[in-house]
C-alpha cells in the first residue's frame, strides 16, 4: 500500500522507539490532551500493534491497537495536523483493518470524543456504527470530562463499504 508524497512513497512501518519522539511531537500538536511518551512506551512494550505512516523521513500519521479474542480496539489513530484531510486517515484504517482480518478478528471497536465530528464523519464513511457513549471518558479543560462516543465496525461487513482492496488503486 502506497501513496505518492512529493516524490517520497508513504509506507507503513512498525512504530520503534527511536520514532517515539516524533510521534509524541505530533501527538502534541494534535491533540489538546495528548498521549504522553510513556504511553507509547508501554504500547510498544506490551505489543500492541503500532504502526506509523511515513514518507521519505516524514511522518503523516500513525496507530495503535489493541487485539482482543476475536476484536482488535483502536486505541489512537493521528494524521500530523500539516497532513490532514489528505486521505490518510483513511489510508491507515484500510491498513489496519486488513491486519485485523488477519488475526481473526469479527470487530473493530473504537471510541472518539464526541466533540469531534470530523473523524466520526470518517469512520461512518468507512462503516463503522454509533453504538454507545462512555460518559465523562475524556479528560477536558477545567477538570471537566468530555463523553466518548463508542463505534464499531463488523469486519466481515466492512467490504462494500470499504470499496474493497482495490479501492487503493
Amino acid at each position: 500500500m502506497s501513496a505518492v508524497l512529493h516524490s517520497f512513497e508513504a509506507r507503513l512501518e512498525p512504530v520503534t522507539p527511536e520514532w517515539v519522539d516524533a510521534i509524541v511531537a505530533v501527538e502534541q500538536r494534535a491533540y489538546t490532551h495528548p498521549w504522553t511518551r510513556g504511553n507509547f512506551i508501554d504500547s510498544l512494550a506490551v505489543g500492541y500493534h503500532c504502526q506509523m505512516l511515513v514518507a521519505g523521513h516524514t511522518l503523516l500519521g500513525y496507530f495503535v491497537a489493541m487485539k482482543g479474542v476475536d476484536e482488535v480496539h483502536l486505541l489512537n489513530i493521528t494524521v500530523a495536523p500539516e497532513h490532514q484531510r489528505q486521505g490518510w486517515a483513511p489510508l491507515m484504517l484500510e491498513a489496519l483493518c486488513g491486519w485485523s482480518r488477519g488475526q481473526g478478528a469479527q470487530w473493530l471497536w473504537l471510541e472518539v470524543r464526541a466533540s469531534n465530528q470530523r473523524a466520526m464523519d470518517v469512520y461512518a464513511r468507512k462503516g463503522f456504527r454509533r453504538v454507545g457513549v462512555r460518559k465523562g471518558y475524556y479528560p477536558a479543560f477545567d477538570n471537566k470530562r468530555e463523553d466518548a462516543i463508542v463505534m464499531s465496525l463488523r469486519l466481515d461487513e466492512s467490504d462494500t463499504a470499504w470499496g474493497g482492496v482495490n479501492a487503493l488503486k
